[in-house]
């Protein structure tokens, strides 16, 4: 039997080293966590170590009615080494049915894991999850599996999942308006409630923060959108002024220049039209002292929201807002989206209710609406 060690830094990619080298027959005898490099202990890194072993010639039956002289001493051995190996025989051959299972369903792109792990695995891809982060996500958790010894409830594996994806999620910023900027502006295509979303904003800032604000719009395309801020700046007994292009955008700027946080809402177009983001940037001088928000509606398609952003990436966008979430079970996309642009999320909204149904984004939330009840 052929017997080697493996140091990868994951688990499935020690597998891709042992079928890369001993073939889809072999083994695991042993898996364990290591830590390599660094200096007096300090900046080591987590790998996996595994011990791997394929038979390289199978035993074959002897031929019937063949005479064969065999020791007394030899014979005795043999039968003392099948004895103390009989049960780790047993236990092989368990694990390498799984590992051939494993090597064979990867072979074809259909996974096959514990049933713990495959419940994890069924629950993020019908949330919506890319099937990349998916196979990231259940690779860790095999990891952990072998690591414990293959034998961890179903309620343990889901912590594991939830506590790998906030360690994903650790590299995007999340929370709402950070209040060191002096304008707050919303960006995004027709239709996500980007204006509804501003006046929660803003009301809570003016409710709990007590701070002294007003309103700039540049979305004279629709005279709705216009009554509807002015509405809402009348209601908090707030400034209104209403821009058409740089110049007025300039000019707003000077006017309300004594307010604290000045919330600027935009023009909701088709964002097939490339012309749309460049005309913001005509009209919006997109500086310093701004943070940029792009509003998705949850309940749009997860190829037109990248679409979205690659439309609106022309601008420095520097968290996300999603809304609708109440008009669907799927967050998959929110996940996704944080994950390809590294771009984390200020807000979730779901309903119509000004300064009701908002709440700051947090990696806990998204992970548990992720979950549902199951993860809770």
């Amino acid at each position: 039997m052929k017997v080697k060690k493996f140091v990868a830094p994951s688990m499935s990619e020690a597998m891709k080293m042992i079928r890369a080298e001993l073939g889809s027959d072999a083994v695991i005898l042993n898996s364990k966590v290591v830590h390599k490099g660094g200096l007096f202990g300090l900046f080591t890194k987590k790998n996996i170590e595994v011990i791997a072993a394929v038979d390289p010639q199978p035993i074959r039956s002897k031929a019937v009615g063949k005479k064969e002289e065999v020791s007394f001493s030899s014979s005795f051995l043999n039968e003392k080494k099948g004895r103390e190996d009989g049960k780790l025989l047993y236990e092989l051959q368990e694990l390498k049915a799984m590992i051939k299972q494993l090597s064979a369903n990867a072979m074809t792109g259909i996974p096959s894991y514990p049933a713990p792990l495959s419940k994890v695995q069924c629950r993020l891809e019908s949330q919506g999850i890319s099937a990349s982060l998916v196979q990231d996500i259940v690779a860790a958790l095999l990891e952990k599996w072998y690591v414990d010894g293959g034998k961890a409830p179903e309620k343990q594996v889901i912590a594991w999942a939830k506590e790998i994806m906030k360690e994903k999620l650790a590299s995007v910023p999340f929370g709402g308006i950070s209040l060191r900027k002096k304008y707050i502006n919303v960006v995004g295509p027709t239709g996500v409630g980007k204006t509804t979303t501003l006046a929660k904003i803003a009301a809570r800032c003016v409710l709990e923060q007590r701070k002294n604000i007003a309103f700039i719009t540049t979305d004279t395309y629709r005279i709705a959108a216009i009554e509807q801020l002015k509405t809402y700046a009348q209601i908090l007994n707030v400034p209104l002024e209403v821009c058409y292009n740089l110049q007025d955008f300039q000019e707003a700027k000077k006017k309300l220049s004594d307010r604290d946080i000045v919330f600027i809402d935009t023009t909701g177009r088709n964002f097939r039209n490339p012309q749309y983001v460049k005309e913001l940037r005509n009209i919006i001088d997109f500086d310093e002292e701004m943070e940029t928000f792009l509003v998705f509606a949850l309940t749009a398609k997860y190829e037109d929201m990248k679409t979205i952003y690659e439309r609106f990436s022309l601008v420095p966008i520097d968290r996300f807002i999603f809304t609708k979430l109440d008009e669907t079970t799927s967050y998959g996309a929110m996940f996704n989206l944080m994950m390809e642009y590294n771009v984390g999320a200020a807000y979730f909204t779901n309903g119509q209710n000004v300064p009701d149904d908002i709440s700051e984004a947090s990696p806990e939330q998204l992970i548990n609406m992720l979950f549902g009840v199951e993860g809770r």
